[in-house]
């Protein structure tokens, strides 16, 4: 049984499952959802834990489920923790989840709690995550996109009694407040608990906000795509500043935009050619976020303009290798600047005619 993170904790008030499976790759959502799960079956009376992290070839699967299949020796109830980092049981792995998944069938003395991280397509079609699903609970925890970044704040604000100004005010602070905490959730958790720390309940003003946040953005490359596909051209700015500051490799941040050129060139070939879109999109392998931004955007770009990105992307791949190329700046970032913020500009602007 599947359930959305916003459904554990109303779930969790009417009862427990004997099985819940965690996964996702955002630290700070899991752990808050884990705890909520331990401090419920703490409530019902599990008070012994055990816990297991899954660590090497040689993890001694049998203790796992001798545990879980074992009675409590100093309570009625007990919790059995455990992490898999890796998200990867291997074969005597699969076997044991597969069978700890089928014991905890009825078993109201056991509470079994599996942690795992972001998994792929494949995985969860694997024998034993089906198992785990089919017979248990399963929340996949997703980051929280910048999108809805702000609307995030000010609900964590308003869990500790405080609020943002009503109306254009309110907005402009809580997008600068997730400006300085992007890609970075466990970092703005501690912002936003700093807050209750500085000010008392009630309204937060932006000069209050602006004083009393850190820069503690953090940016990949992946998300630099999203932004310069989506025409933000601020934010594609400040994300490639932030990227040269962690000390990412121009080298990276240029394949990763010189990609997405070309595969928007050859995608807007087939289209032309005939193909239909969504054909042409699959046999390029663009899909999910990416897919919807492709859509939106090939209307906007001509094949002049995508000419004239493929020779910056071809001009700057020199630069940023130590090459000098004309009329571009010798300096590998300034390049990639140009670069990308030509594409988000090109992303941005109205269709081409």
């Amino acid at each position: 049984m599947q359930l959305a993170p916003a459904q554990l904790t109303q779930h969790l008030q009417r009862g427990l499952r004997p099985l819940y499976t965690l996964h996702g790759d955002e630290p700070l959502l899991l752990q808050e959802a884990a705890d909520a799960i331990r401090a419920a079956a703490r409530a019902q009376g599990h008070t012994e834990r055990s816990v297991f992290t899954v660590a090497g070839a040689h993890f001694d699967w049998g203790g796992v489920l001798a545990a879980g299949g074992a009675m409590s020796l100093f309570a009625d109830k007990q919790l059995l923790d455990l992490r898999i980092p890796s998200g990867k049981p291997g074969k005597d792995g699969s076997a044991a989840l597969q069978q700890l998944a089928e014991q905890s069938q009825g078993n109201d003395s056991t509470l079994v709690l599996v942690s795992l991280p972001r998994l792929d397509r494949q995985t969860k079609t694997g024998a034993w995550f089906a198992a785990l699903d089919a017979h248990g609970v399963t929340v996949q925890i997703d980051p929280i996109e910048r999108a809805t970044l702000p609307a995030w704040i000010a609900q964590r604000l308003k869990a500790q009694g405080q609020q943002v100004a009503a109306g254009e005010e309110g907005q402009r602070t809580l997008q600068f407040f997730a400006d300085r905490v992007e890609g970075n959730l466990l970092a703005a958790h501690q912002e936003i608990s700093k807050l209750a720390l500085l000010y008392p309940a009630g309204e937060l003003g932006f000069e209050q906000v602006e004083n009393a946040v850190l820069n503690v953005a953090r940016y990949d490359v992946f998300k630099l795509s999203e932004a310069v596909l989506g025409g933000q051209v601020l934010r594609v700015q400040r994300m490639l500043d932030g990227l040269q500051a962690e000390g990412e490799a121009a080298v990276l941040v240029h394949y990763t935009l010189a990609e997405d050129i070309r595969a928007l060139k050859r995608v807007k070939d087939a289209v032309a050619a005939g193909r239909p879109l969504p054909m042409a999109l699959r046999e390029q392998r663009v899909w999910g976020i990416k897919e919807r931004l492709f859509e939106r955007v090939l209307p906007r770009l001509s094949p002049a303009a995508l000419a004239r990105l493929l020779h910056g992307a071809h001009a700057v791949d020199g630069i940023v290798k130590g090459l000098k190329v004309p009329d571009w700046p010798t300096d590998g970032w300034q390049a990639l600047q140009r670069l990308a913020l030509a594409l988000a500009r090109v992303c941005a602007a109205a269709p081409a005619r």
